[in-house]
């Protein structure tokens, strides 16, 4: 595990410029949506299918950021809690509230320490929150925690692949190996940013440790006719179509 203490407040750093400059201006669109899609390439979840139906559902966002994926959730019938650590992304999010009607409770905290009692929640969901930003370590216990018995934890992460892959000058990615495998557990990139990034075998024991049964992996790669993002275009839809960029965990807490 990682002292937690440095990479937290790092990346409440990062995300505070993030929301100035991206995340915050886009919020709105993402709100509307009426599809929730999945990653860089919007990948729609009508197609992925590992939500399923979450109607009822009393469900955690952990590493929310503006929150738009609990705003879906609200509006298929979910109670969603939204998780985050940066205050800025939160008052996004409840800006978006006022905005939209759709209310549900946010709350300021680390992904890897939340305020909140045992077995809470039928649902718990990171959409590159606190799946990436977090220590693996500590998030999926806490998930673990948070989760009742038969609860489901689903997340999206950057695949192993893209991260070896990756390059920082220009930030992009190779069609090469750029780093280790082995070993691969926290990363800090040259904006300041510190990420968490476990090998397949790695992420499997440590969910089957703390409690967890998998029961999916989906890679998901760019779909046909998807152009590189705007903004996240470290990987292109070329290199996307090829490999996966991103994947979707999907577990069970056993009883």
């Amino acid at each position: 595990m990682s002292d937690a203490s440095d990479y937290i407040a790092r990346n409440r750093d990062l995300w505070t410029t993030t929301n100035a400059e991206y995340t915050g201006p886009s919020a709105a669109r993402a709100w509307a949506e009426e599809e929730h899609t999945w990653g860089v390439f919007g990948n729609p979840e009508t197609e992925v299918g590992v939500l399923g139906d979450v109607a009822g559902l009393d469900v955690v966002e952990l590493g929310c950021g503006t929150a738009y994926l609990s705003a879906w959730l609200a509006k298929q019938g979910a109670r969603p809690v939204g998780v985050d650590v940066t205050p800025a992304q939160l008052e996004t999010a409840r800006q978006l509230q006022q905005d939209t009607g759709i209310q549900f409770p946010l709350i300021e905290a680390s992904a890897e320490e939340v305020p909140l009692p045992d077995a809470s929640f039928d649902l718990a969901v990171s959409e590159f929150g606190a799946s990436i930003w977090c220590d693996s370590y500590r998030w999926i216990p806490e998930a673990h925690r948070l989760l009742r018995s038969g609860g489901r934890l689903v997340f999206l992460r950057s695949s192993p692949l893209v991260i070896l892959c990756a390059v920082e000058e220009p930030d992009s990615t190779s069609e090469q190996l750029q780093r280790p495998q082995r070993g691969m557990h926290r990363l800090e990139w040259s904006d300041g940013g510190v990420e968490f990034h476990l090998a397949h075998g790695d992420l499997f024991r440590l969910l089957r440790d703390t409690g967890f049964e998998v029961e999916d992996l989906i890679e998901l790669y760019a779909p046909e006719g998807a152009q590189t993002h705007e903004y996240y275009s470290y990987v292109t839809a070329e290199w996307a179509r090829q490999w996966p960029s991103e994947e979707i965990w999907a577990a069970r807490k056993r009883g």
